[in-house]
């Protein structure tokens, strides 16, 4: 391994993150998720040499947050203000950057645009919006309803009527969003690792300066970030005095992106645990949760067509299990001439929900002594895995928790590895990879293993003439 026998210490770690993040958004400037009108030509120069500068840049990232994770576990581990600023060092060069990793931000502003316009983006895409806008949405999703709930759109439509639309205005306006959601999450976990008993340094370690974080929710600007944001804020609440609070909070993350929902379990058992009747735990967060529903969507003004838009289609090409499974089916079906084959990808869905549901009751019911933050984690984990569709960014929801309260190290260091990987699993461009963008990224991250290593040989290697 890279650590063994080469010599870290924070302030080195903090260097080689922030050279990754440097050579990541000089990359992305010819090979990120740019406007239509900016993006080069697949085949030019330009376009080749920023890819490999991004997957240079992102190996570079993930070694330094490995190796700051042995300086957190060593003998004199950093405290959580140190890790803050480690953090914002490392974010800032990819705040400089044009979104990265998906063009689901052009979504957000297009959507926000839309509702602006009093438009219904439960019934239409942003092909209705028309314009210069619409055009930078991917086109998967440009006759695509929206899944998000009324808080997000409220948002993005208020960032639409303060930039008039403009692109370059609203990608800045996105990001501050974005960047005030993981500053939430890196305030809530400290506090989350203290009440489950878990280190709060390795917790910021894991849940906070993670790569899925840098990527997706800082240069790519997910609306995840904003979810999870309010989602620890009002776990936070909840640990407190103000279980009330909590459930508003979390509802309020819950009408960004719906998965945020399982939080309300974890605010009933919290106040359970407090020694508050499970009766009137769940009737008063119950309440809250509706109270806060009906005036976010009467303050949105967008009505309740949220709920019926989760159904929105996924990706084609989506590589959730369930969808591979249900592909895979499919086309065995078809070969056999069987007339199930369109059959097979909603069996495989519905399938997954099921077991879904099947795997949160056991998490809940079945292991009571688990702290409810690590069961909300765990639970949010099922759902990002078996659900219809999955993005690197998913892998968060669950993580962050799961950071925040996992029961041993084996378990941190197991997430730590699904997190490295998932890293490298996108295109700068958001798009889908073909051969020779594949060859190119894979020369990129081989390169900075190569200039990794050497660095650890020159370390490592005797001064020679040194006295005995």
């Amino acid at each position: 391994m890279l650590a063994k026998g080469f010599s870290v210490d924070l302030r080195r770690c903090q260097l080689l993150g922030l050279t990754g993040s440097v050579v990541l958004a000089a990359g992305g400037e010819t090979a990120g998720a740019l406007p239509v009108r900016e993006l080069p030509s697949l085949a030019s120069g330009r376009a080749a040499l920023g890819l490999v500068g991004v997957y240079f840049g992102v190996v570079l990232l993930i070694a330094a947050w490995a190796l700051l994770g042995r300086v957190v576990r060593g003998s004199e581990p950093p405290s959580p203000r140190a890790l803050l600023v480690v953090l914002a060092v490392w974010a800032l060069p990819l705040l400089l950057a044009p979104p990265l990793f998906s063009r689901d931000v052009y979504s957000y502003l297009a959507q926000g645009a839309m509702v602006d316009a009093h438009m219904d983006v439960y019934t239409h895409g942003p092909a209705m919006l028309g314009g210069p806008l619409a055009d930078e949405v991917a086109p998967v999703w440009r006759r695509t309803a929206t899944p998000y709930g009324p808080v997000f759109l409220a948002v993005a439509s208020a960032l639409s009527g303060l930039t008039r639309g403009e692109v370059p205005a609203g990608l800045v306006g996105m990001r501050v969003v974005a960047l005030l959601g993981v500053a939430l999450m890196a305030a809530a976990l400290p506090r989350l690792a203290r009440h489950s008993g878990a280190d709060p340094a390795a917790a910021l370690w894991l849940g906070a300066l993670n790569p899925l974080v840098l990527l997706h929710l800082v240069a790519g600007a997910h609306n995840d970030a904003i979810m999870l944001g309010l989602l620890g804020a009002g776990l936070v609440a909840a640990l407190g005095r103000w279980p009330v609070l909590g459930a508003v909070l979390v509802t309020l993350a819950a009408l960004v992106k719906a998965p945020a929902v399982l939080g309300l379990a974890a605010v009933v058992v919290l106040q359970v645990r407090a020694g508050r009747g499970p009766v009137r735990a769940t009737v008063t967060t119950t309440a809250a949760a509706l109270a806060t529903t009906v005036a976010a969507t009467a303050a949105a003004g967008t009505g309740y067509g949220w709920i019926g838009a989760l159904k929105t289609p996924v990706s084609p090409h989506n590589w959730s299990p369930t969808s591979l499974l249900g592909r895979a089916t499919g086309t065995v079906l078809r070969g056999l001439g069987s007339d199930l084959a369109p059959f097979a990808l909603p069996a495989w869905h519905a399938l997954g929900l099921v077991l879904t549901v099947v795997v949160i009751a056991f998490i809940w019911l079945r292991r009571p002594r688990v702290s409810p933050v690590y069961a909300l984690g765990l639970s949010l984990a099922t759902v990002a895995v078996l659900g219809p569709a999955i993005r690197p960014w998913y892998a968060l929801w669950g993580l962050f928790l799961i950071a925040a309260a996992a029961p041993s190290a084996s378990v941190r260091h197991r997430v730590a590895a699904v997190t490295g990987a998932l890293a490298l699993a996108v295109l700068p461009s958001g798009g889908p990879a073909d051969g020779e963008q594949l060859a190119l990224a894979v020369s990129g991250g081989t390169l900075a293993l190569v200039v990794l290593w050497q660095a650890r040989q020159t370390s490592s290697a005797p001064v020679l003439g040194r006295a005995a």
